[in-house]
């Protein structure tokens, strides 16, 4: 299975967490020490969450369960949408709907009036309305499409969250939780491990960081599909293709890994 090594992640800033006054004391064990008043994350611990965590989500991808992607913050927006889409899974990338979890059934009903504001739009029924109820329902057509489009496939409750910052994204974690779904999360210095199953110590700030920590993860799903046989061998050479960028290939038998297990 394909890995990274640890200069990699320095590269991408990874171990590079927050102002050692705001971190979370719970953080200590994935915490190396502090240079000019910032924490800097272990990276063998990181590298021990992310082999966690990716043996987790191939698994679940064997099975032909869902993994929905979920980052809202800037930083994270576009590459969730990028390998979410990638690997053929639902994602969250602007604003977590209360009850997306807990409350599925109302969720699934709003896709199905998003389906039909893009029947009315894309038809000549549009122009049966007055110009006031045009706008009306056109305004209610991107704010449906901003907020639900990455969820349109998702015809059932996911088996696990992919999430960048739980602190951020309280909420999902919370449902998460209460309907007994898996969280898998990259933490930064200021979040609590408690909250998730699967913690990834590492900077959820960083841009590159935040690409590189996903698209390992992606892969991995994207292998587990090819092992259900839901993606045929040249799609998944191809989706692993438009992921790879500094990810380098190492044997599963790593020293890294080992010290995982």
């Amino acid at each position: 299975m394909p890995f990274v090594q640890a200069k990699e992640l320095i590269e991408a800033g990874v171990h590079y967490g927050h102002r050692a006054s705001r971190w979370n004391p719970k953080m200590r064990p994935y915490i190396h020490g502090r240079q000019n008043l910032i924490h800097i994350i272990d990276i063998r611990e990181t590298l021990r969450g992310l082999l966690r965590a990716r043996r987790f989500l191939q698994s679940v991808a064997a099975k032909g369960s869902l993994i929905l992607f979920v980052g809202t913050k800037p930083q994270a927006a576009e590459v969730i949408q990028q390998e979410a889409t990638r690997c053929e899974m639902p994602y969250v990338n602007e604003r977590w709907l209360g009850g997306t979890l807990t409350n599925f059934r109302t969720i699934l009903s709003r896709l199905d009036r998003l389906v039909e504001l893009e029947r009315i739009r894309s038809s000549e029924e549009i122009k049966t309305y007055s110009k006031k109820m045009q706008s009306a329902l056109n305004r209610e057509y991107r704010k449906m499409y901003r907020n639900l489009n990455g969820i349109r496939t998702m015809s059932r409750l996911p088996e696990c969250l992919l999430i960048i910052d739980p602190r951020k994204e309280r909420n999902a974690v919370r449902e998460a939780r209460k309907m007994g779904i898996t969280t898998v999360a990259l933490i930064d210095t200021d979040c609590n491990p408690d909250d998730v199953d699967l913690p990834i110590p590492g900077n959820d700030d960083s841009i590159r960081s935040i690409e590189l920590i996903v698209r390992l993860l992606a892969d991995a799903i994207v292998e587990g599909r090819k092992q259900a046989g839901l993606i045929a061998g040249g799609e998944a050479k191809a989706a692993l293709d438009g992921g790879a960028g500094s990810v380098s290939g190492i044997s599963s038998a790593s020293p890294a890994e080992a010290a995982a297990q």
